[in-house]
């Protein structure tokens, strides 16, 4: 058992063995601080001055193609359909003859019409002439005032019989063009419901004609980017606003396209949806999209004026939310919460959080930290080069990762084999 006295000389010993290393340590520490003083080289990224500008933005609404010009044709006319003068899935033009049915007969009756007409003209020029006499003769006090009355009748019925026969002609007229079914519109036609030789009556669905060039598509806006459009208008013509339509494909990439223009914006809210109908043409010589296609339609050509925009890319996410790199005097980054607006394609508006003339970092933002020293580069104002090149710079680093792992696992699979063989 030790005694306190020697329990006293262990703990100075201990006291001095800690001293010693103590001052081995010290002896050491001002090399490890001068390595740890050495500043990091400034980070190289770009950087703009921020500056209230106009920023276009693109609006996209979803929309379900219907033709509202579609037309079917249905028979004006009784009688056996004699002919059809189109192949099916055909593109056929307005007042293109589409079908015939007995034309030979209603052109008998026009024929007859004609005859009737001719007869009640032949008539009536009677019928006056006998009028003009029996007036000379009144006034000559040789016939009776009962005789003229009677003649003079005679030629107002004649008369009407007349514009009898002319009806009945323009009616005649008017079924022999119905006997011959013609197109009233440009378009696709689609299978004949009715097969030639059979007979058809009024009323009776022959074909459906839908126009595809151009086509006409209705969509539904927000009421308040309605208003918005109409503000950005004052008093230009609607057909300024262009218009791109986009088909989804299968796997949700666009397949199709087409650029129009904007023709109509109702000046009145739907209560039940608090939407605004908007209509957009679209030409399609070709054919490429179909009507019962779900698309979208994206309104080019709208503008933000005099707001704070920084490429997307620049916007973080911190421990307060969304967040910027803002440079002090001695280029140190800064981080800076922000309220965020709207995105307008590769921009993110800001709202509150920066005033203009303030130093932002707008390049990718790895390897940027608070208090991270920062070699200004200029920012030449295309932000979609900013997003492809951090995005290239990803691909790039994701790449050399790769090519680290393929490199160590040869060499892993060799030790795991000697110490298996061990």
């Amino acid at each position: 058992m030790k005694t306190p006295v020697q329990l006293g000389r262990v703990g100075l010993l201990a006291l001095a063995s800690g001293l010693f290393l103590a001052g081995c340590g010290q002896n050491k520490d001002p090399e490890n601080a001068q390595q740890g003083s050495q500043e990091r080289p400034p980070h190289s990224v770009e950087v703009v001055e921020l500056a209230r500008q106009d920023v276009d933005i693109e609006r996209s609404y979803p929309s379900l193609l219907r033709s509202d010009d579609e037309v079917k044709l249905v028979a004006r006319v009784a009688g056996t359909l004699q002919q059809r003068h189109f192949e099916a899935g055909q593109m056929v033009e307005k007042d293109e003859l589409l079908y015939s049915i007995e034309p030979d007969v209603y052109q008998a009756i026009v024929n007859q019409r004609e005859a009737d007409l001719e007869s009640a003209r032949a008539q009536l020029f009677r019928a006056q002439r006998d009028a003009d006499r029996f007036e000379r003769l009144l006034g000559q006090n040789s016939v009776s005032r009962q005789d003229y009355d009677k003649a003079l009748a005679d030629a107002r019925v004649a008369q009407a019989s007349v514009a009898q026969a002319e009806a009945s002609l323009a009616s005649a007229r008017i079924d022999l063009d119905y006997a011959k079914v013609k197109a009233p519109v440009s378009g696709m036609i689609s299978l004949s419901q009715i097969n030639v030789g059979n007979f058809v009556s009024t009323g009776t669905e022959l074909a459906t004609i839908t126009p595809l060039d151009p086509l006409e598509v209705r969509f539904q806006l927000p009421q308040s980017h309605a208003f918005e459009l109409r503000r950005q208008l004052k008093g230009q013509d609607i057909e300024s606003i262009t218009t791109r339509l986009q088909v989804p494909g299968s796997s949700g990439d666009e397949t199709g396209s087409l650029n129009g223009h904007l023709d109509f914006l109702a000046s009145r809210v739907d209560q039940a949806t608090s939407t605004v109908q908007a209509n957009a043409t679209f030409p399609n010589p070709d054919a490429s999209v179909l009507p019962g296609q779900f698309v979208r339609i994206r309104i080019e050509g709208l503008k933000r004026y005099g707001v704070l925009a920084v490429p997307e890319i620049a916007v973080g996410q911190g421990l307060m939310g969304p967040q910027i790199f803002v440079l002090d005097e001695n280029n140190v980054a800064r981080a800076r919460p922000v309220d965020l607006g709207e995105v307008a394609g590769p921009w993110q508006i800001l709202q509150g959080g920066v005033e203009p003339g303030e130093r932002v970092v707008v390049g990718d933002l790895a390897g940027v930290q608070p208090g991270t020293t920062i070699e200004p580069q200029p920012f030449k104002g295309d932000a979609d080069s900013l997003v492809e090149d951090a995005e290239a710079s990803k691909e790039e680093a994701r790449h050399r990762d790769m090519e680290k792992v393929t490199e160590a696992e040869p060499g892993t699979a060799t030790e795991s084999a000697e110490d298996a063989s061990s």
